[in-house]
C-alpha cells in the first residue's frame, strides 16, 4: 500500500506534465499566429506619409495563391496590394493619373522591386484602374 505522501507525489507528476503540455501547445500557438493588420484589421498610415506619385505595375496571374510577406495567400481577385514600407494592414487609395480611375486596396505584401515601382496592385484592383493592357501606369498612392 502507498504511504500519504507517495499518493500525492503520483498524481502531481501527471499534473505537472499536462500542465507543461499545455503551456507548449499555447506558445506554439502564439507563434503560428499571423501578424497584426494582415487580415482584417484595419492599420492607419504612418504619422507624416502623406502619399507618394510613381508607377504601379500588378500581379502575374501565377502569383494567385502564393504566399505573401504578411503571411495570406495572394488573392488575384482581392483588392490588395504590396508596398516596400507601409505596414500590413493599411489601406490606401491609389489614383491612375492619365484617367482619374481610383480604388482602394489593403497592403499585405512587400515590393515592387523595380526602381520607379511604388506599388504592386491584386489584378482585381489593376481592373478598376483600367490598366491590364498597358500593364505599368503612373499613379498616385494617399492615405485612406
Amino acid at each position: 500500500m502507498l504511504s500519504p505522501d507517495a499518493c500525492r507525489s503520483a498524481l502531481t507528476a501527471p499534473r505537472l506534465l499536462r500542465s507543461t503540455v499545455a503551456l507548449l501547445v499555447l506558445l506554439l500557438m502564439a507563434g503560428c499566429a499571423g501578424r497584426g493588420g494582415a487580415q482584417g484589421e484595419r492599420v492607419s498610415a504612418p504619422a507624416g506619409w502623406n502619399g507618394e506619385q510613381g508607377q504601379a505595375s500588378f500581379y502575374a496571374d501565377r502569383y494567385h495563391g502564393r504566399q505573401t510577406a504578411s503571411g495570406e495567400r495572394h488573392d488575384r481577385n482581392a483588392l490588395t496590394a504590396a508596398h516596400r514600407s507601409l505596414p500590413f494592414g493599411t489601406h490606401v487609395r491609389v489614383t491612375r493619373v492619365d484617367n482619374g480611375r481610383e480604388t482602394v486596396v489593403r497592403i499585405n505584401d512587400r515590393g515592387p522591386f523595380v526602381r520607379g515601382r511604388v506599388i504592386d496592385l491584386s489584378r482585381r484592383a489593376a481592373e478598376e484602374l483600367d490598366m491590364i493592357g498597358p500593364g505599368v501606369v503612373n499613379v498616385r498612392i494617399s492615405p485612406e
